[in-house]
């Protein structure tokens, strides 16, 4: 595969914007394989069996030098065409650090847009764009396309913004813009005969509930979540449930969230309540599945659990001195996780993060960065990470697990419910608790059954000390656990092997 793309490695370049972007919108169509290069606001879109590639600066939206472009993977392909949307900064304007320590840019020129890409004849069309104008705040950016085939339009879904957000439509030609949902909705997909998204009115509290677009009759159903540790199959807290991705498979919507993922039918819940499953979580972190992507493969889904998604480099208040130690904590690598129910099993293990995932005949193309988005006051000129294209076999997707080590203290997971760990594949798991008093540990075991059944557990006596638990008893299951008493200065490592 080597030969088929001009490059494979993007070291830091200009692009003002916060921390690094990374690859986004990898997709794979009709032989032509898109995906933009964010913050240079560069799309790519490469003729693979032809040897030859098309660049697009985004000049379409506004002067160079553009910064932007995507940062949540807004893509999708109808016939002849590749869609593709986002934000972006025409032309971009860097402030610098004019308020003390505080890096910024100008939002004046930020704009949201949708282009549409014709294969057959090699061209780019703007289809639409909007603008605030305002230093500091910007329309709704477009985070996800979907083609409704249903009425022939294409679905925005819009909750990183300030005005503006929700459900829109357009046709596909750039007409019949129009509003049809308020609630702020950042990623979503089909299910049956409805478009399901999430619900992000509060981005502290996080994902609230699920929103249904009947593609029939033209209304939205609205699906709140309510008390979560309701719906847990564990009966823990879910801290801070920010959006990550959002798949369809098996009749269900699956909704990735940090923490877990709801999974279940928010159409009608009288046919199947949505309940939440907690995977990788360790309660103050930002590892979770987001600014990445959802693949359905072999018919399951394939998703990308990330390490270093979003970070705070200087935090300006006490909020943000509490996101700096969560965001800047590794707890472990970032994972691939296949999900084919009741099994859920990880298949590799990468660095900081992986932006994308498209499949390739018998690869898988992932799109990796070494870096962060970064917070509103961390600024800077250039795209801080390095950032690659990585050829991978489909034949992680059933061979032995990677061995891998997680890391987490009590400060972190506090008294509460925290892993959600996927066994599956590994032959000697353990647990592994540094503990400075006597406590007690509740374990909890589950599996990814449709639909989801309660968690069974299990206590286990800590003492003083290094404390080893084997794992390995409880099979092919997902495990998580829970320390009856707060202690701050325990150091937790779960390995998998």
């Amino acid at each position: 595969m080597s030969k088929l793309f001009p490059e494979y490695f993007y070291s830091p370049r200009y692009g003002p914007e916060w921390g690094s972007g990374g690859i986004f919108g990898l997709k794979y169509h009709r032989g032509v394989l898109y995906y933009t290069l964010a913050f240079e606001a560069i799309a790519n879109f490469i003729y693979v069996n032809e040897g030859r590639a098309r660049r697009y600066r985004f000049e379409q939206v506004g002067s160079l030098p553009t910064s932007g472009g995507d940062t949540y993977n807004a893509v999708e392909a109808v016939d002849n065409t590749i869609y593709f949307g986002g934000w972006v900064h025409a032309p971009a304007v860097y402030r610098g650090r004019e308020e003390g320590l505080a890096a910024t840019i100008s939002f004046v020129n930020k704009y949201s847009h949708v282009h549409a890409y014709n294969i057959d004849e090699d061209s780019i069309a703007l289809l639409w764009k909007e603008s605030l104008h305002h230093k500091t705040d910007w329309v709704g950016e477009v985070s996800e396309i979907i083609y409704d085939e249903v009425n022939d339009r294409l679905i925005l879904a819009r909750g990183d913004g300030m005005i503006n957000l929700g459900l829109y439509q357009i046709d596909r030609r750039g007409g019949g813009y129009k509003q049809l949902s308020s609630k702020p909705a950042l990623k979503g997909a089909l299910l049956y005969d409805h478009m399901c998204f999430d619900i992000l009115e509060n981005w502290v509290q996080g994902a609230s509930g699920v929103q249904c677009l009947d593609l029939v009759e033209g209304k939205v159903k609205y699906t709140y979540f309510g008390d979560v540790t309701k719906r847990a199959i564990d009966g823990g807290e879910v801290f801070y449930p920010l959006t990550g991705v959002v798949a369809s498979a098996y009749g269900r919507l699956f909704l990735f969230v940090r923490g877990g993922v709801f999974v279940g039918n928010p159409i009608d819940e009288s046919v199947e309540e949505v309940r939440f499953i907690r995977l990788f979580d360790f309660i103050k972190s930002g590892y979770n599945a987001r600014r990445t992507m959802a693949k359905p493969v072999g018919g399951g889904v394939l998703v990308a659990f990330n390490a270093f998604s979003e970070n705070i480099v200087k935090p300006m208040n006490e909020f943000e001195k509490i996101l700096f130690m969560a965001t800047n904590t590794i707890v472990a690598p970032s994972l691939l996780v296949y999900i084919t129910p009741p099994t859920a099993r990880i298949v590799a293990a990468f660095g900081a993060r992986v932006t994308g995932i498209e499949v390739m005949e018998n690869e898988l193309l992932l799109a990796c960065n070494t870096m962060a988005n970064s917070g509103r006051y961390d600024a800077q000129p250039i795209d801080a990470g390095y950032r690659t294209l990585l050829p991978v076999s489909t034949s992680i997707l059933n061979s032995q697990p990677p061995p891998v080590r997680i890391t987490a203290t009590g400060v972190q997971v506090e008294n509460k419910v925290f892993g959600g760990i996927p066994l599956a594949g590994y032959k000697e798991p353990r647990l592994i608790i540094k503990s400075s008093k006597s406590n007690t540990l509740t374990i909890f075991e589950y599996d990814f059954s449709l639909p989801p059944q309660q968690a069974w557990r299990e206590t286990e006596k800590l003492s003083s000390g290094k404390n080893v638990i084997d794992l390995h008893r409880f099979g092919n299951a997902i495990v998580s656990f829970k320390l009856e008493e707060q202690d701050p200065k325990a150091l937790i490592h779960i390995d998998l092997l």
